[in-house]
């Protein structure tokens, strides 16, 4: 293959590369060497801050400024710093710059320089000051360490959900520590010779015993690769040492560096190498004891990523990572591999040599894994040029092939390739590698676009990657921007939302309103909630902006009674009496579930509403409603005089003659109950009249039906159930005698039954209606004569009737029945 390809590999254990990302456009007045640079991961921005500890001449203001530049050197935005003494800096994984204070507060910024919020890591870091920090990944998030002037250590394992715990104390805790870092939920202290690993949730540190050949008074540097499972130190004798991070196998290697001086950065470049840096020379070390070593003219700085490492000079950004194993396999030299034969085959196809049919029979039984291979390499490349060499290798190769996967995975190769080029070019400066975006994910790739306000770039890859809700989240994103720049009009940006959004599904207006409103931008946030088609959400932001009567109407205009619940309650805590009944009055909807909701919580309110509107009726009910629920009878009388009087009003002579009855009724109960000491007061007519029954006074009983014009049939059913209940048979038959029953004689009958006196039941069975007559003989137990009648009647199916009700074991009566069943029979 061509050697310029493979120009910038170095060999250690494998083959790494270094190449140039982007040449910078810095814009600072003093040099890289005088600063503490902290670079987010997966390409983000570069936070630069004077180094305090430094002596250098001061250009303008002597308070530092944090300065956040993105992938090429342009300035994103400026921090000037006022508050304490800044110990360390560094990115959480949504791109916020975190800056640790000595007073344990962290203050965190967008990318943008704007104040995000502020955590602390509690009282005795407060206390005691913060004199080390370091922000490190973990499956969780990204967390935050910290160690105290005491040497006493705490940990957040999420800066987003921050809950400070912890971890064991050293022993001999106020001797020095030269070095530390964080394994996950637990950190590595290096005090002179000896290694604690003090574990969250253990109750002590414990010594680790690395297996070290050379001689040494004092580690220097010690760092953790970012899975956890690999860790690197540096030996004041000059020697490095890379091993387990368990410690209990021997070391990967020790190497002899060459070097006493602490080296400024030392960090891992994947899993597998690592990388120092001494003032202008930067080393790369392999696991097996392999180096390679790179000089330069001017300052620099290392920024760790998950699989490679980036190098930023005041000249140039560099990327250093291990070669991929698939693009090794095809570009090493005198590769045999099949997926280098399937790009030689493809650059003759393209030259229309013959060559390429030679080619391709040597790489015909492997093809598939070419093909693959080359698409698979293709996405680790950075240079377009190289990757259009390895896709237009892999379309070759499909050619002969009738594989849909290998067709699935180049289209999405393609795409993502497109995508991840747009995302390097310089204007971007987002410089990600292929497992850097699988890492991330399709949606977190996306929101840091987002979050840069890169809008329309976001939306053009969410659509040609086909995202789901990834263009709603987009412009949701945009419309919220728009809203908080002071330079746009109220109408001019409403109508600008509106129209873009005006086709996207999924789209909160009452989000972006919020955000109007959150920017003091009330006038807008009322104009955007137009667009919102969602009463629900539309309806409490107007509450909350201040514009009642807009949201009742909305509320109304939805049909939703919760709604308009909501909005009336509301109303009526803010507005004045007078003012509120005004607002709801021009709302028929509101207005009638107003009155609803007083009929059931406040009456005197309800009144009030009744008699602002003259409603005579509604007053009326509200006196009415009030004398039922009273127990002392002048209170009851008074209620009902008023009632009477609304009545009278309301030109309702049914009401007021009611009510007239039920105050002389009233005042009857009163002194009946003086007079018997039972309670009288409060009960309907009937009851009343069952009470004087049960007193036996019969003639005020029937005094009192006779006033208030009691039904007969109603008073003849009292007098029946109460004298059965009373055991009063011989009255029972006196009465039934009195005159004739306006009920019929059933009643009677059911109540001599209920009490067991069928005997008593005999007296009336020949009185009740032909109709029931059979019916009512059985039910008292009386079967022949039931039959008797039935058979006068001529009535076969009763007659059948009787004989199936008939108990079995009366002989002698299902004798009779089968009897008269016969003759009837025999006279048909």
């Amino acid at each position: 293959m061509s050697a310029l390809l493979t120009a910038d590999w170095f060999q250690l254990d494998s083959y790494y590369r270094k190449f140039d990302l982007y040449s910078m456009r810095w814009s600072m007045d003093e040099g890289l060497d005088t600063m503490i640079v902290s670079g987010a991961p997966y390409g983000g921005p570069i936070a630069v801050v004077r180094d305090r500890k430094q002596l250098v001449r001061v250009m303008g203001s002597a308070k530092p400024v944090i300065t956040i530049y993105n992938g090429v050197g342009n300035v994103i935005s400026k921090i000037l710093w006022n508050s304490g003494v800044l110990v360390h800096m560094g990115w959480s994984d949504g791109e916020q710059l975190l800056c640790v204070q000595e007073s344990g507060d962290v203050l965190v910024y967008d990318m943008f320089g704007a104040y995000q919020r502020t955590f602390n890591m509690g009282q005795e870091v407060r206390d005691t000051k913060v004199c080390k920090a370091v922000l490190f990944p973990n499956p969780v998030g990204v967390g935050l360490a910290v160690i105290t002037t005491t040497n006493r250590m705490f940990l957040v394992s999420n800066v987003t959900d921050p809950k400070v715990r912890s971890v064991p104390d050293l022993p001999r805790a106020n001797e020095p520590i030269s070095c530390w870092c964080v394994i996950a939920s637990a950190f590595l202290v290096c005090r002179e010779k000896e290694i604690y690993k003090c574990q969250l949730g253990e109750s002590r540190a414990v010594l680790m015993r690395p297996e070290i050949t050379s001689a040494y008074t004092q580690i220097l540097s010690i760092v953790s690769s970012q899975n956890g499972k690999h860790v690197a130190f540096f030996t004041d004798s000059g020697m490095l040492w890379i091993g387990s991070s368990e410690f209990k196998a021997k070391p990967y290697s020790e190497v002899d560096t060459g070097y006493i001086k602490q080296p400024k950065e030392l960090m891992w470049c994947g899993s597998e190498a690592v990388v120092a840096h001494w003032d202008d020379t930067m080393c790369i070390y392999g696991t097996k004891g392999n180096y390679f070593t790179y000089p330069y003219d001017g300052p620099f700085h290392l920024i760790q990523e998950m699989d490679c490492v980036r190098v930023v000079s005041e000249m140039t950004h560099e990327l250093m990572q291990k070669v991929p194993a698939v693009v090794e396999k095809i570009f090493r030299l005198s590769s045999s591999a099949a997926g280098s034969y399937l790009v030689e085959a493809s650059k003759h196809f393209q030259k229309r040599s013959h060559k390429a049919d030679e080619y391709i029979r040597l790489v015909k039984p492997d093809l598939p894994i070419a093909v693959q291979n080359c698409i698979e390499a293709a996405s680790f490349e950075f240079n377009p040029e190289v990757q259009k060499t390895l896709i237009r290798a892999a379309q070759f190769g499909k050619c002969f092939l009738m594989d849909p996967e290998l067709t699935d995975l180049y289209v999405k190769t393609c795409r993502w390739l497109r995508v991840l080029n747009a995302v390097r070019d310089p204007k971007v400066a987002i410089p990600l590698t292929s497992d850097q975006i699988k890492h991330l994910g399709e949606r977190v790739f996306l929101d840091r676009l987002i979050w840069r306000r890169l809008h329309c770039l976001a939306g053009h890859i969410a659509s040609y990657l086909q995202l789901k809700d990834g263009r709603t989240r987009v412009l949701s994103h945009w419309a919220c921007y728009k809203v908080t720049q002071p330079h746009l009009d109220n109408e001019s940006a409403a109508r600008e939302i509106g129209e873009k959004l005006s086709n996207v599904p999924g789209i909160s207006y009452t989000t972006i309103a919020m955000k109007a409103a959150d920017k003091g931008r009330k006038a807008l946030a009322i104009k955007i909630l137009e667009y919102e088609t969602h009463s629900k959400l539309q309806v409490p932001l107007l509450l909350s902006l201040g514009e009642g009567p807009t949201a009742l109407l909305k509320a109304t205009a939805s049909g939703d009674t919760d709604l308009v619940y909501i909005v009336l309650l509301h109303l009526k805590e803010k507005m004045g009496k007078r003012e509120f009944e005004l607002t709801i009055r021009g709302f028929t909807l509101a207005h009638a579930l107003y009155i609803k909701y007083c009929a059931l919580h406040n009456r005197e309110t309800l009144r009030q509403v009744y008699v602002q509107e003259d409603d005579f009726q509604g007053q009326a009910a509200t006196h009415i409603r009030d004398a039922i629920e009273q127990t002392n009878p002048g209170s009851i009388e008074a209620s009902l005089i008023s009632a009477r009087e609304c009545y009278k009003k309301g030109k309702n002579d049914l009401g007021v003659s009611i009510c007239e009855d039920a105050r002389k009724l009233c005042k009857q109960q009163s002194s009946l109950q003086d007079k018997y000491g039972s309670r009288f007061v409060g009960k309907s007519l009937h009851d009343t009249v069952e009470l004087l029954l049960d007193q036996g006074e019969v003639k005020l009983a029937d005094k009192l039906r006779a006033e208030y014009k009691m039904p007969d049939r109603r008073y003849w059913w009292l007098r029946i159930l109460k004298l059965a209940e009373q055991d009063e048979w011989a009255e029972l038959d006196k009465f039934s005698k009195s005159k004739k029953s306006p009920v019929g004689y059933e009643p009677f009958v059911d109540a001599c039954i209920k009490y067991g006196k069928n005997d008593e039941a005999l007296k009336y069975l020949p009185r009740c209606r032909d109709e029931l007559k059979v019916m009512y003989y059985v039910k008292a137990g009386f079967y022949e004569e039931a039959a008797e009648v039935a058979f006068e009647q001529k009535d076969e199916s009763g007659l059948l009737f009787v004989q199936k009700k008939c108990p079995l074991i009366e002989i002698t009566k299902h004798a009779k029945i089968a009897s008269l069943v016969e003759q009837f029979n025999t006279r048909k």
